[in-house]
């Protein structure tokens, strides 16, 4: 019996941005799958590409960003190949973006019913009490009283602009909810609340969702699938839990490192030494050796591929299959 098909499928993804020292490439050879009504998470540094990923699978870059390689395959179409009106019949229908910030992305000047009304008669034909239904409806699915229909992004809580944002995307019941680290801004309280009322509507709607933060601790528990990237590659993927509860990749285990648990003995919080490659001229080999604290000679010079791990795979050659560690000495993180 043949499974349902993937609802997106990224393989190789390229995406290089034109400067002038030469092409920089912010994502490198990505692959991702996302089946319908997964919860999906990418995680990493700032500068890592995260949001570079995000907005070329939403086929919204624009220069001097552009992909240069790779598809983005969405419900069997291939949005990199599709011209722009052709996407705006996709967009917010079948999949829409919630954005990082929701003071920058909502229209100060216009109402929030406003905004959904203007996102509404682009992409279909309501009348004037089935709009105001529909924007009153999703406003109540994500906690908003609808008197806030004729409130102004400024009068909201950074909680509610962001709430606001989600319930805008929501519009038309898309397959596919796209959020660029939208829990930013938030309190710690406020994010766990709105993190449990993201995954109380995908439970609700059966939408899937691409979440895209630097907090680790953030996903734990709520991604189905975790990506960890590092220097525009991924560098680790698998189920969430597996990533956390064994990480296969030094990079992955740093990150945890670098957040607290509420649960064992106090231990100290170490961080990653060094910073992010510079992307126009990344290291030989493995991107993260001079990182790294069990890197090897080898690091160095071969670049690893994605190698399964038990349910995951990681771009280490640590893990490599057949691997033999050799008896040279670690090579030292720089600074």
């Amino acid at each position: 019996m043949s499974s349902a098909p993937r609802l997106l499928e990224v393989s190789g993804l390229r995406v290089e941005y034109a400067a002038a020292r030469g092409q920089v490439a912010a994502v490198d050879g990505v692959d991702l799958t996302v089946d319908r009504g997964e919860f999906v998470g990418v995680v990493g540094e700032s500068g890592c590409g995260k949001s570079t990923l995000l907005f070329a699978i939403a086929q919204l870059l624009s220069p001097p960003a552009a992909v240069t390689a790779g598809s983005v395959v969405f419900q069997g179409q291939n949005l990199v190949t599709m011209t722009e009106k052709q996407l705006n019949v996709l967009r917010w229908r079948d999949y829409s973006v919630v954005m990082q910030s929701a003071m920058n992305a909502l229209n100060p000047v216009r109402t929030i019913g406003a905004q959904f009304k203007d996102a509404i008669d682009a992409h279909a034909d309501y009348t004037p009490e089935r709009t105001r239904a529909r924007s009153v409806e999703v406003l109540d699915l994500v906690g908003i009283d609808p008197v806030h229909l004729r409130s102004y992004p400024h009068q909201l809580s950074g909680e509610m602009r962001q709430r606001a944002m989600i319930a805008m995307a929501l519009l038309f019941t898309p397959d596919l909810v796209i959020m660029d680290e939208p829990t930013s801004a938030l309190d710690v309280v406020a994010q766990r609340s709105l993190m449990v009322q993201i995954k109380e509507l995908q439970r609700l709607l059966g939408f899937a969702v691409i979440f895209v933060t630097h907090d680790m601790s953030l996903v734990s528990h709520f991604s189905d699938q975790l990506l960890v990237m590092y220097a525009g590659q991924v560098v680790e993927a698998g189920p969430t839990r597996t990533v956390f509860d064994t990480p296969a990749h030094p990079y992955s285990q740093g990150l945890l490192d670098a957040f607290p648990s509420i649960h064992g003995p106090r231990v100290e919080l170490t961080g990653i030494p060094g910073n992010p490659p510079d992307l126009a001229r990344p290291p030989a080999g493995c991107r993260f050796h001079p990182r790294c604290p069990v890197a090897q000679e080898q690091c160095r010079e071969r670049e690893p591929e994605f190698y399964p791990v038990g349910a995951v795979r990681a771009r280490c050659l640590l893990r490599e299959p057949g691997h033999q560690s050799p008896p040279a000495p670690p090579v030292e993180a720089t600074s």
